[in-house]
């Protein structure tokens, strides 16, 4: 046990003893539609976290449709399924995809929540430790409004929903964003595939005027963001490469710097609840209590 918590450790990094007070940020990246970009921004908006020199794990939470590995174009040969059928370790399953970077590959299937044997889960806890020293997980979680996705936005510390100028996919993303406030009062947007920051902000208030007047209940809309229809980000998916590394000084590459820029600003402004375990295992914990 303590060998593979030490391989882990070498993955992610030494953690320093101001790192153990697991100050981990947890991002929940969500969609009410699928084909709107979630994950290409997740993997891209984790690539420049990493290179910003903050510690950052993608966390493949997609059931159904995991496939974060395919857009990093790494390979991955078991999932966190198997860690929790006792089949392997984390330290098996976590992919180094450059410094301050690591995948943690989620299950393309409905069971990674349904393991409950108590040894195989206090095991997993005790290696979750070594991602004490993470500063952030992007999670990627998929589209629509399923109570498995719930779960994951309910225990995130912020939640971002990606949509698109397209009448389905905002009819879908109000959708999520009325389901998903009454567990979090605060919900980011990022507009992709926009024409500009003008279109970008009429369909956000657009979305906004019609949340306050029928949601209400202290919901707070954010607007963090937005990204062009751009041939750039279309190119890297099909190599399967991110945009932010192929391109780094485009219009696209630009506007996934302010996405960043801003949500780290506000997170920097924002107190997190006391007394909650701020480790991965600790909100492993709280999605296993809530299933």
């Amino acid at each position: 046990m303590q060998n593979q918590a030490n391989r882990l450790q070498e993955i992610v990094g030494n953690s320093s003893s101001a790192n153990k007070n697991k100050n981990t940020k947890f991002i929940a990246i969500t969609s009410g539609k699928g084909g709107v970009g979630k994950s290409t921004i997740s993997a891209n908006m984790a690539n420049i976290l990493a290179e910003n020199g903050y510690r950052v794990a993608l966390f493949d939470a997609d059931i159904g449709l995991a496939n974060l590995d395919v857009i990093l174009n790494v390979r991955i040969d078991k999932n966190m399924l198997h860690v929790l059928k006792g089949e392997c370790s984390l330290s098996d399953i976590i992919v180094q995809v450059k410094k301050n970077l690591i995948l943690i590959p989620g299950e393309s299937g409905d069971e990674i929540l349904k393991y409950s044997e108590q040894f195989l889960y206090e095991r997993f806890f005790q290696e979750t430790s070594a991602l004490d020293d993470l500063d952030f997980v992007i999670i990627d979680t998929g589209a629509g409004i399923g109570d498995h996705i719930q779960l994951f936005l309910e225990a995130a510390d912020e939640v971002i929903v990606v949509t698109v100028p397209d009448p389905a996919a905002i009819t879908d993303a109000y959708a999520t964003i009325k389901i998903t406030s009454k567990s979090q009062p605060n919900i980011h947007m990022i507009l992709n595939m926009t024409k500009n920051e003008r279109e970008a902000q009429l369909i956000f208030d657009k979305i906004n005027k019609v949340a306050m007047a029928n949601i209400g209940g202290g919901l707070k809309l954010n607007l963090i963001g937005k990204l062009p229809e751009d041939k750039i980000i279309a190119k890297s998916v099909k190599q399967r490469t991110l945009f932010t590394n192929d391109a780094p000084n485009s219009q696209a590459s630009m506007d996934m710097k302010k996405i960043v820029n801003n949500l780290v600003y506000k997170l920097e402004r924002k107190v997190l609840k006391s007394g909650m375990d701020r480790s991965f295992g600790g909100f492993f914990k709280r999605l296993i209590e809530q299933f």
